[in-house]
């Protein structure tokens, strides 16, 4: 029996998947940021991978303000880093630390909009 999905479950599972990309590229950017030895060719080419899987979910709609922030500077560091010509090995390993602390940044600002349950609650 062949399952016929609504576009509301549709638009949902394309956004998760988009979200769990974002999430992914995040991960391997801030890998290759923390390693000292990490070459920018290797970086590069990654990255062209991961955005375009990203671009494959264009029209996918973020209402979350964390993930917005997330797509912009998976932009703005692709225009910079890949799309740059005369970006080379030595401005990449200046901006290492810089990036691997953006990125810190935008973790820890979604991990302070989760829920966190109070373990000990006084009964009254």
């Amino acid at each position: 029996m062949i399952r016929q999905y609504s576009k509301k479950q549709i638009e949902r599972y394309r956004r998760q998947k988009y979200i769990n990309l974002l999430n992914k590229c995040t991960r391997h950017l801030y890998r290759f940021f923390k390693d000292e030895k990490s070459l920018l060719e290797d970086y590069q080419k990654k990255f062209q991978e991961l955005k375009q899987e990203l671009d494959e979910f264009g029209d996918v709609i973020i209402s979350s303000d964390h993930f917005k922030r997330m797509k912009e500077y998976i932009e703005a560091l692709y225009r910079e880093t890949v799309l740059n010509e005369t970006f080379n090995q030595e401005e990449f390993d200046k901006i290492k630390a810089l990036q691997a602390s953006n990125l810190n940044r935008l973790q820890r600002m979604r991990n302070s909009l989760k829920y966190k349950k109070q373990k000990y609650q006084g009964f009254d």
